[in-house]
């Protein structure tokens, strides 16, 4: 048995650009006794959805969290293994610019993603680090591979959406590969109808589209009464779709796909649930490369494995969380991962950013 966190250590919220604002919901969530850990409200454990600001745009609260211990976390149960062979976590501050989503420049860098051009992937990447070149990746292990050769600087990864929960298969990429996390991102996920130029949309016959998109999509489609074919990615979809000239055939993408492929968009916000938010994680070679502003809240993921299934594991480790005020925004119990951890690992330390990015 193993259990994963994510952590906030936070000293003060991150300045809003003008590209993000911050709402803070009225609920929260206790995990650790005394409220000593709040839920952030994202990463697909809100309290509860909230309704979708005017103007369509996305937002969710900042941090709300209190001081952590001087940016370091000391040992669990009296040991100091962390991360292998480090007595603590170390966080690197600077007096520079931003180290959330959003506030980097990604000049120079090269982001490896899953999919093709126009994936929602992409657009978190360069949403995240603005400027920076993309690398199309067939598999997500192929985007995290890159960058452990060197062929790329980071890898996106999403883990956890509102509709789906976490992505389980990713989080043990995670621990497959030497990366850490160095960046969050949220997305909020806009699905669109697009058709080859003057098709409309009586004329389709069947929709393509990632299967994820297709569930996530289901009760419009059913209205539609088209059939259903899954694909190996929404901007694959549209590639194809675009490629063969499919007059019958209408893809699920988003309404970037859409400008970058020349496709007509049948319909918007085609999603069952209006409250579609993806968190991605943006992955680089050890050390971490992002440096924390002194004014920013840290946010610190880690693996903590045990064997035999006891909760008094667990318990330990929230005292020693719940003793120096370190909120807790996940809590994820995962099981037979005890090979990748021997005790804790630390997964990346980085700038905590609960902003909600609208891309439509």
């Amino acid at each position: 048995m193993a259990y994963t966190s994510s952590l906030h250590l936070p000293k003060h919220l991150l300045l809003p650009s003008p590209r993000r604002t911050r709402h803070r919901p009225s609920s929260s969530v206790s995990f650790v006794p005394a409220a000593a850990a709040r839920a952030n409200g994202v990463n697909g454990h809100a309290p509860e959805k909230p309704p979708p600001p005017p103007n369509g745009k996305a937002r969710i609260n900042g941090v709300n969290g209190k001081k952590g211990v001087n940016g370091h976390v000391n040992g669990v149960n009296g040991k100091k293994g962390v991360n292998g062979h480090a007595d603590r976590i170390h966080l690197s501050v600077s007096t520079g610019g931003g180290g959330g989503a959003g506030g980097q420049d990604g000049s120079g860098l090269r982001v490896a993603f899953q999919g093709a051009p126009g994936a929602y992937s992409e657009f978190a990447a360069k949403t995240a680090l603005p400027g920076c070149d993309t690398l199309p990746c067939r598999a997500f292990a192929d985007a995290l591979a890159a960058v452990e050769r060197g062929a790329a600087d980071r890898a996106i990864l999403p883990v956890e959406s509102t509709m789906e929960g976490t992505a389980l298969r990713n989080y043990d990429l995670l621990l497959r590969h030497g990366l850490v996390v160095a960046q969050e991102i949220n997305l909020f996920v806009h699905y669109c109808l697009l058709a080859m130029p003057g098709v409309r949309a009586a004329e389709v016959r069947r929709v393509i589209s990632h299967p994820m998109a297709l569930a996530h999509c289901g009760r419009a489609l059913a209205r539609l009464g088209v059939d259903r074919e899954p694909v190996e990615d929404t901007a694959g979809a549209v590639e194809m779709l675009r490629s063969n000239r499919m007059l019958d055939t209408a893809a699920i993408a988003s309404p970037r796909a859409a400008d970058l492929y020349g496709l007509d968009v049948l319909a918007h916000g085609l999603q069952d649930e209006s409250w579609n938010v993806t968190r991605f994680l943006l992955l680089s070679r050890p050390p971490s490369p992002v440096s924390l502003p002194v004014d920013a809240d840290a946010k610190t993921s880690m693996v903590v494995a045990h064997r035999g299934g006891s909760m008094m594991v667990l318990l330990k480790v929230l005292s020693a969380f719940s003793s120096r005020n370190i909120n807790l925004t996940k809590l994820e119990a995962i099981q037979e991962i005890e090979k990748f951890a021997v005790f804790v690992r630390v997964l990346g330390c980085y700038a905590a950013d609960s902003t909600v990015y609208d891309l439509q």
